[in-house]
């Protein structure tokens, strides 16, 4: 960037001077005025890299010229200030640059090029499980377990961060990545020192966990991209995209007493969802956000996911300011963020007035009410009051009641008379913890107070706490099959709760700390007890978990629990002290005091000045500075692990982290597209399958193909860990791609799981052992799916791994925007039929053979040519979703990392 250009200026804060590149010069004050937050911050980062070589003129007019009368078809970069990963998504993110810098040491070129250009932080959170649980104990013993089972992917993140320059790491047990993002990380306005100068301008950044976008809510522009794209822009490469639509959302109003930033956040997914705003940036606007803290505004953006936008973005204005100082910025910062923010006309929701959006919907906070979300999606909004009803009929509704085996002393059926009908339920005895009990349909086994959405929150611990204080008074337990647990997402949160004097009322009903990281929300919910496991499968029984998570879809959480809900942490206690999911707790008592008195939710819920002046009275500054003062020291453990100091890995013997294939026999140039030749159909799947679907998450299974391979590796079962933590060994992620237990293939009907039929011959077997029997026949493969393909969380293993299965392109009805440009970032062709056709139009059951010419620059669409068993060949058109020049670039040498090697080459 020189500093000669048209576009800066000064600006004086205090006694010193800053330079910026003011929006204001690009256009006239109307036309700036037009622009939605958005537009203005794109601009600004066109502006700073107007000298470098992809970006244009005619990119910086087109968003001072700004046309919210349609999608806009003119691309441009992005470079984000920073990058931030997670330690699931970071480890294989780490390992790609390893190997890289192996490939370029082959290819004759400089390893050491192969290095972060922009600030890059990893917090390790992921990888904590709750294996203990209800006791003192379990945060250290828990701790301890994970740094144990982690050693070899701890060891190589320590060589990643003396190797790579720009990169640090937060070791485990400091925290959840967007919490620490929001509290410390987070510059909100960058101050960068260069040749006597002072370079002011917005903080932006990519991370590879699509609820990066939580920092949103701290008025800073970020997403979450794929590890390729992340890994992508660590290494200097803008991040390539269209203009955005932008929606605004105009909040009005005040929540009413009794509802959490839980519920307003689940009603903002619902409406969101419902009018779709998948790709597009969401604004909030309006007099109601004014009310919201950052910690509120920052529960509605770390959900953008879960509604689709690739960001939920607020203004800075003084709740920024308030928050920034109770976190511990500096008071220089906190000016200079001031100044500079409104100085590019960027301070405050007022600065919108004039702004013009592409579509503009209103939500009245006064008409929210108390709600959880569930049992699958986390915009299947459910008000409280309908709650029981809605999981009765969701049962009822999945399939037809199987005949009733005769009664044992292990389970029977009872028949009871209810609201005018017969309802069934299912019962099995069981013996637990010196307890006997009968587990029913609907029994909550989870109860966990967990993830960033909520736990960032004091509002919604607060009320946790005082209900657990309530409940505690009047003698209410939880009941012995719930496993509860509480996982915060800062270390700040332990400290304002013991002030409070709650942390006991928690732990007295089994809500212990279990660790600082996502624990239940990414499927680290540990086992279940033997016993409740057991009765679980007897039964066959529809059992539930409730969790203050983000994210609920089928098999996500346990794979023994069909059901799942979102909830308020209050509300995860409540649940746990009723203990079933068929109890109405705005009618139906949730226990019985002391004395034998039926207890309600309302007779021990908090009032909202309660809480609030709690709130005020425990959270203050000298905690976060305290806790983030010592966020890089690991501990006695973490500073025990050695780590190998070389430029280049040396890839010990290990099943945690492996040397990808990626760059095998990778030449110096690109090959020319390829054309896709007699294909077969890997896995036909329906509509909403999602990146947990596709990419290996949670408990590895004892009977998968990832458990034989740990087995042949002489790996224990006890020893085996999660997808989540192996995700640096290819070998096990391509064994449990397509593994989820949910995964429904058309082309194994009848089954749930990793499975489908080989080609011609319709043997049933797992999907990478039928993978691995078409590569060794040199067949290619494809995968034909429905609406939404790959919504869900950015993992670069949902393009990985169909791409080590042999996938070769996939042709869908629609895609999540991060899946698609991951598909791209492998190599792998995403196709989707036209508008009004899918698989069904053309009666595609998977039994046929496809082809598909190789592709050309700019072309839009590309015909399927289909070959059927004793039928006359026949084809469809398909739309090419490569949106872009510099996608085209990236699919023409076979990923992205590829492309970044031969560039620095």
């Amino acid at each position: 960037m020189g500093s000669s250009s048209k576009y800066q200026t000064t600006l004086s804060v205090g006694d010193k001077n800053y330079r910026y590149y003011s929006i204001n010069k690009a256009g006239s004050p109307e036309s700036i005025e037009r622009l939605p937050l958005t537009a203005k911050l794109l601009l600004e980062n066109l502006l700073r890299h107007n000298e470098d070589i992809f970006v244009q003129q005619e990119d910086i007019d087109a968003l001072v010229e700004w046309d919210n009368s349609a999608a806009s078809a003119t691309e441009i970069a992005f470079v984000p200030s920073r990058v931030i990963l997670q330690d699931f998504t970071g480890v294989p993110a780490v390992v790609d640059l390893a190997a890289m810098r192996d490939a370029m040491n082959q290819l004759g070129g400089d390893p050491t090029k192969i290095n972060p250009l922009k600030p890059v932080d990893l917090v390790i959170d992921h990888s904590i499980m709750v294996d203990e649980y209800g006791s003192e104990d379990a945060f250290r013993n828990n701790t301890a377990i994970e740094v144990k089972r982690n050693k070899e992917r701890y060891q190589f993140l320590k060589w990643g961060q003396k190797a790579f320059n720009n990169f640090k790491v937060v070791p485990p047990g400091k925290g959840i990545v967007h919490q620490v993002n929001l509290e410390y990380l987070a510059r909100v306005t960058f101050a960068e020192e260069s040749e006597n100068e002072t370079l002011l301008f917005p903080d932006t950044l990519v991370g590879t966990d699509s609820h990066t976008t939580m920092i949103n809510g701290l008025g800073v522009m970020g997403w979450g991209v794929g590890g390729i794209e992340a890994e992508a822009a660590m290494l200097g490469q803008p991040v390539t995209m269209l203009i955005p639509e932008v929606v605004a959302m105009e909040l009005t109003g005040q929540l009413a007493p009794g509802v959490t930033a839980t519920d307003m956040v689940l009603a903002v997914t619902q409406q969101l969802r419902e009018f779709g705003v998948v790709g597009k940036f969401v604004e909030f606007i309006g007099d109601g956000i004014k009310h919201l803290s950052v910690a509120d505004r920052a529960t509605i953006a770390n959900m953008s996911p879960e509604y689709g936008a690739t960001c939920g973005l607020f203004p800075i204005d003084e709740q920024t300011i308030t928050y920034l100082r109770l976190t511990g910025r500096s008071e220089e910062q906190i000016d200079y963020i001031t100044v500079y923010s409104k100085a590019q006309n960027m301070w405050g929701a007022d600065s919108l007035n004039s702004a013009q959006y592409h579509d503009k919907l209103k939500l009245d906070l006064g008409t929210i009410v108390p709600a959880i979300a569930g049992p699958k999606r986390p915009q299947d909004r459910i008000a409280l009051s309908d709650a029981a009803n809605s999981f009765k009929k969701w049962v009822s509704d999945q399939s037809e009641l199987k005949i009733a085996p005769e009664d044992t002393s292990e389970g029977r059926y009872e028949s009871e008379g209810g609201q005018g009908q017969e309802e069934i339920t299912k019962s099995i005895k069981c013996e637990y913890n010196g307890q006997t009990f009968k587990l029913d349909d609907g029994a909550v086994v989870i109860a966990a107070i967990t993830s960033c959405t909520n736990t960032s929150n004091p509002s919604v611990l607060v009320a946790a706490g005082l209900l657990a204080k309530n409940a505690n008074k009047l003698g209410l337990n939880v009941h012995p099959w719930v496993k509860t647990s509480f996982a915060p997402g800062s270390q700040v949160v332990t400290e304002y709760l013991n002030k409070a004097e709650l942390s006991e009322e928690l732990n007295q009903l089994g809500f212990n700390l279990v660790g600082y990281g996502c624990t239940t929300c990414i499927g680290n919910s540990g086992p279940l007890p033997d016993p409740i496991s057991q009765a679980i499968n007897t039964g066959d029984l529809t059992v539930s978990s409730v969790l203050s998570g983000n994210r609920n879809f089928e098999g996500r959480i346990h794979p023994e629990v069909k059901t799942n809900y979102l909830a308020s942490p209050p509300l995860v206690v409540a649940y746990a002290l009723a203990g079933n999911m068929n109890i109405d707790l705005t009618k139906e008592p949730i226990g019985t005091s002391n004395e034998g008195k039926p207890v309600y939710l309302r007779d021990i819920w908090p009032s909202n000045e309660d809480i609030q002046a709690i709130v005020n009275d425990v959270v203050d500054k000298e905690m976060f500075t305290e806790k983030y003062g010592a966020i890089y020291d690991g501990g006695e453990i973490w500073n025990e692990l050695e780590a190998v100091d070389s430029d280049i890995y040396d890839w010990p013997d290990s099943t945690y982290v492996k040397r990808p294939p990626f760059f095998e026999d990778m030449a110096s140039t690109a090959d020319d597209i390829k054309s896709i030749k007699d294909a077969r159909c890997l896995l036909k799947l329906g509509d909403s399958v999602t990146t947990d679907h596709i990419s290996p998450a949670g408990a590895i299974g004892l009977d998968t193909p990832a458990a034989k391979y740990l087995q042949d590796e002489h790996v224990k079962k006890t020893d085996f860990n999660s997808y989540g933590s192996r995700r640096g060994n290819h070998e096990v992620m391509m064994r449990g791609t397509f593994a989820n237990v949910r995964l429904k293939n058309q082309l194994a009907p009848g089954t749930e799981g990793g499975w489908t039929r080989l080609q011609p011959d319709a043997n049933e077997m797992t999907v990478f052992d039928a993978a691995e029997i078409y590569k060794s026949r040199q067949i290619p493969t494809v995968v034909i799916a429905g609406r939404e393909y790959g919504t869900g969380s950015s993992r670069d293993w949902a393009a990985k791994g169909p791409l080590m299965l042999g996938i070769k392109a996939v042709i869908a009805q629609s895609y999540e925007r991060i899946h698609r440009s991951n598909l791209i970032g492998m190599g792998i062709l995403p196709l989707q039929f036209l508008s009004g056709q899918s698989a069904e139009t053309f009666k595609l059951d998977g039994t046929e053979v496809f082809n598909i010419d190789a592709i050309q620059p700019n072309q839009k669409r590309v015909v399927v040519n289909v070959r059927r068993a004793n039928q006359q060949p026949f084809s469809f058109d398909a739309d090419i979703r490569i949106d872009t020049p510099n996608e085209f670039e990236y699919f023409k040498h076979g990923g992205i990392l590829q492309f970044v090697i031969r560039k620095l080459l």
